[in-house]
């Protein structure tokens, strides 16, 4: 039977991304309220809500309540954790082990609320299917994903680290998740009432540029966007290219500094990549090396890109959006008319 399937953000900016990871914890935030160990049903939870963000309007305390409830009483041990992580563009997976506890002497009182995790795989953006990212693209900061059979997806992403789509996992893709709430109903049980517009349409952009530009046609994206940038770039044919998929360089002819090696990849990159092009960089007598990978990197190649970063800079998926996004005035026709955006203006969600 799959389990209750949860999501809880490590902040807005992902600020607490690195410490959720390191510590083998989910949760955080709420730095208001006291330790919750007392609070052992929900009323007592929404009393507490109340007073403590009694200058909140109504609804927020609702969804308050709702969502530190949640953390409090309903995340169970050998539930699936999801967090969405703001600065690698990954989703961590993992299993939770304890039920809430209190970090009374965690110096940060933003990180003291928590479940622990065991984190057992990170997975790309890029693998899971639109209609599951807008199922966790939820504004909420602690939500259980319930829409298109996202539980049991989760559960293959989490044993397999690919999404199977909706179709092969139950029987409609607008269908809800077989898991049940056990009639405890509440805001977090719908987040997608809530979603995260602009989150969305990132993954919305990600989803097209990835579906457009496959094999050599990434590697022609990412050179157009280094022209935009004000380089002058020479690509490689389809083909063996031993290693470099794109010279660039500054200046009228593309002799001046910087000069990149540039090496381009759909799949994952292994270390050995890694490698190999910081040794292109040096026999070729270029400045740096430039890796941009659509699905990230090992755990391997991570630390031996920390080991050179003043050598090598990687461009994973959401850099080559947020590329796009910055340039995308100066991309050619030849990109701009499979890739078509327009710019929208909103207010921002106060909550």
């Amino acid at each position: 039977m799959t389990r209750s399937a949860w999501v809880i953000r490590a902040g807005r900016y992902g600020e607490r991304d690195a410490w959720a990871i390191d510590r083998g914890v989910s949760g955080g935030g709420w730095q208001e309220l006291p330790d919750l160990t007392e609070f052992t049903t929900r009323s007592e939870v929404e009393g507490l809500v109340h007073e403590v963000y009694a200058l909140e309007s109504q609804g927020t305390r609702i969804s308050y309540t709702g969502q530190v409830w949640a953390l409090r009483g309903r995340i169970q041990v050998g539930d699936l954790m999801a967090l969405p992580l703001k600065t690698t563009r990954d989703i961590a997976l993992g299993r939770v082990t304890s039920a809430y506890r209190y970090l009374a002497d965690e110096p940060d009182p933003a990180c003291r609320h928590v479940v622990d995790v065991e984190w057992r795989r990170h997975v790309s953006r890029t693998v899971i299917k639109q209609d599951l990212l807008y199922t966790l693209g939820s504004a909420l900061s602690t939500f259980s994903p319930s829409r298109n059979h996202a539980a049991a997806r989760l559960e293959h992403l989490l044993n397999a680290g690919e999404d199977p789509g909706a179709p092969l996992v139950g029987t409609g893709a607008g269908s809800t998740s077989s898991v049940s709430h056990s009639g405890e109903d509440d805001v977090v049980d719908e987040p997608e009432t809530r979603p995260d517009v602009a989150e969305l349409a990132r993954d919305q952009i990600t989803t097209r540029i990835g579906e457009e530009f496959s094999g050599h046609g990434f590697a022609h994206l990412v050179a157009e966007l280094l022209r935009a940038e004000g380089f002058e770039t020479d690509e490689a044919p389809p083909g063996p290219d031993g290693g470099i998929d794109i010279t660039a360089g500054r200046g009228l002819l593309g002799l001046e500094s910087p000069k990149l090696i540039v090496q381009v990849k759909t799949g994952q990159v292994a270390a050995e990549v890694v490698a190999q092009l910081n040794g292109l960089v040096a026999t070729h007598g270029a400045d740096y090396g430039l890796l941009a990978t659509w699905a990230g990197l090992s755990r391997p190649a991570r630390e031996t890109v920390r080991h050179q970063r003043f050598r090598v800079k990687v461009w994973d998926s959401s850099d080559v959006v947020e590329a796009v996004l910055r340039n995308y005035e100066k991309l050619p026709d030849t990109i701009t008319s499979r890739l078509q955006l327009q710019r929208v203006w909103m207010l921002r969600d106060p909550a």
